[in-house]
């Protein structure tokens, strides 16, 4: 990690900056991917994922037989553990429902939203060097409490034509409708057009690498919605002179291990923590199965000494953590100076990781600075808001002049006039 020390205000946005990729050539090679599967359907989805995946699929939908199975190809202490995830997901999301409200702005004039499922979502869950079964219950539970009719789920199968046994499981779990076995940008092209078998969705939710983020950002330039802008995944932790050292080692490492795009910051107020947990962080790595990954997303990382707890703070709001763990003895203090983040975790034992399955929180969540205008994934990404208003004769004769007298001040006026005609 890069130790940077005292650095001015205006050298943040730099600091903060994340790793760039350049798109371009990117662009074009997914372009085309999503072109022929619009084209081309069915044909294209098993031409690419033959290509890119090695595996020649035949039918692309889960059998029913296969789900039942992967139940079986689990212990139970795994289907427990998935089920006790599931549970407090739930729980959690389940108190974002709210019943609707009538509001009288004036006598006669009653006005109310209601929220409506978006009938047909996508999910998309990598399969590949991580089989994220975690985001299919962060995914697939909120779709099912908002009330989405169909949810459609795509990830790639394994060289013996299997999806993983615990995205399998999860899928059964969550209410699932329809599973499909393909991933990459041909899957996101799948659902986002429709093929002979997959159907068109009207929303696309889940991360996977770059061909999938582009294929998502592209089809949302064609009308298709999606649930947010996303990177590569990243923490940030402040930790103070309370944190223990090999805790904030964990937790960067947890973040670092995602992949090699991956960025891990820490912020300190004390040059000797910093030294502390680096060398702890070193000492950590040496265990790790992915350690190449996490290597290499260390050389992209920082550790940054600041004169304060207050310049922490704003420097931390300045990067718009997707995590931000304050590891430090006051961290409900400082929460409540938080502005700009996608999930907060405080004091010495909320390490990401229980967000990341099982707390409760969801883990689908801006990166890349977005937590400056973007939330996590909820109920709501599920739902769309309609309003609705009901006037009485007694209601538009209240209102009514107020509006004739804007309409016509804005020159518009047959909206004058559809209020004139009734008030005659």
């Amino acid at each position: 990690m890069q130790i940077i020390r005292y650095p001015e205000k205006a050298e943040w946005k730099k600091i903060c900056k994340r790793p760039a990729i350049d798109m371009s050539a990117l662009e074009v090679a997914v372009t085309n991917i999503l072109k022929e599967v619009k084209e081309n359907g069915d044909q294209a989805v098993r031409r690419f994922t033959g290509m890119f995946d090695k595996v020649s699929v035949t039918d692309l939908q889960v059998s029913q037989s296969e789900i039942k199975e992967a139940a079986s190809l689990l212990s139970p202490e795994l289907r427990q553990a998935i089920e006790q995830a599931r549970r407090n997901i739930e729980l959690f999301h389940a108190k974002q429902l709210n019943p609707v409200e009538v509001v009288e702005t004036m006598p006669g004039v009653r006005c109310w939203r209601k929220c409506v499922a978006i009938e047909k979502v996508g999910l998309y869950i990598p399969g590949g060097t991580a089989p994220l079964f975690s985001t299919l219950l962060m995914l697939a539970v909120p779709a099912r409490l908002a009330g989405s009719k169909e949810i459609v789920l795509c990830s790639p199968a394994n060289k013996e034509k299997k999806i993983h046994p615990a995205i399998l499981y999860a899928a059964q779990l969550t209410g699932v409708t329809k599973i499909y076995k393909t991933g990459g940008a041909q899957a996101i092209g799948a659902m986002a057009y429709g093929t002979e078998t997959i159907p068109q969705v009207y929303k696309i939710f889940g991360p996977g690498n770059q061909y999938v983020t582009c294929a998502k950002q592209l089809i949302q330039k064609d009308g298709v919605p999606i649930d947010m802008p996303a990177g590569p995944s990243e923490v940030a932790v402040y930790a103070d002179e309370s944190a223990r050292v090999p805790f904030v080692a964990a937790d960067l490492l947890s973040q670092a291990e995602h992949g090699s795009d991956s960025q891990v910051m820490l912020v300190c107020t004390t040059e000797t923590v910093i030294e502390e947990v680096i060398r702890e962080v070193e000492n950590q790595l040496l265990s790790l199965p992915r350690k190449e990954f996490a290597q290499a997303s260390l050389e992209n990382s920082r550790a940054i000494l600041v004169r304060n707890e207050r310049e922490a703070i704003d420097l931390l709001n300045e990067y718009a953590a997707e995590h931000l763990i304050l590891s430090c003895r006051n961290a409900d203090e400082l929460a409540e100076k938080v502005i700009n983040a996608g999930s907060v975790f405080l004091g010495h034992y909320s390490p990401e990781s229980v967000g990341d399955y099982a707390s409760g929180t969801n883990h689908t969540l801006p990166t890349n600075g977005y937590a400056k205008a973007y939330s996590g994934v909820s109920v709501d990404s599920f739902l769309k808001k309609i309003t609705f208003q009901h006037l009485t004769e007694e209601g538009l004769r209240n209102i009514g002049p107020a509006v004739e007298l804007m309409a016509e001040a804005e020159g518009l006026l047959a909206h004058k006039r559809a209020v004139t005609l009734r008030l005659q």
